[in-house]
């Protein structure tokens, strides 16, 4: 026969694993924001000048040079009286190839230029779909939300697959 416990005891165990469970949802929501927080700070260093682009430069750059990081090359603008760069840059990435045409716009300030129209938004959200997917395992993992989690991982997978196609 099995001693019986102090009803004590089986409410201060009740209380540890409430306190306990608690603290997992609290930590792992925590990571998962982080996560997802991080994604949106990094796609916003160029999200905004090709999703809000009135009132911005746009216009075309035509690649002709390409180093170690960045390409260069003539900047034509799509607006009547806004004036031409000779030499505007742009990041060097997979989808920029020298003797290329794409359509930009030009970050206020510098000769710096971004992607601009559907292939720029996806690729601007490129670190966001990164961040669905990281928290797609804690939210599944830790906080033990299985649907959301799937949702959160096909989120991503779908943003990520959209900018490679569009690139």
């Amino acid at each position: 026969m099995i001693p019986a416990m102090p009803a004590t005891a089986t409410t201060s165990r009740q209380a540890s694993v409430l306190a306990l469970r608690f603290g997992r949802l609290a930590a792992m929501g925590t990571v998962a924001a982080l996560i997802l927080i991080a994604g949106v700070w990094a796609s916003w260093k160029t999200a905004p000048y090709v999703m809000l682009t009135k009132g911005r430069e746009r216009g075309t750059i035509e690649v002709t040079r390409c180093g170690d990081d960045t390409c260069t090359g003539p900047f034509t603008s799509l607006a009547q009286g806004s004036s031409d760069h000779d030499r505007v840059v742009i990041e060097k990435t997979v989808a920029v190839k020298k003797g290329q045409t794409y359509t930009v716009v030009v970050k206020p300030g510098s000769d710096e230029v971004v992607r601009s129209g559907p292939a720029g938004i996806l690729y601007s959200w490129v670190p966001f779909g990164g961040a669905l997917l990281l928290a797609s395992v804690v939210v599944a993992g830790g906080l033990g939300r299985t649907r959301t989690g799937w949702v959160m991982a096909g989120s991503g997978v779908a943003l990520l697959t959209a900018a490679f196609v569009t690139i």
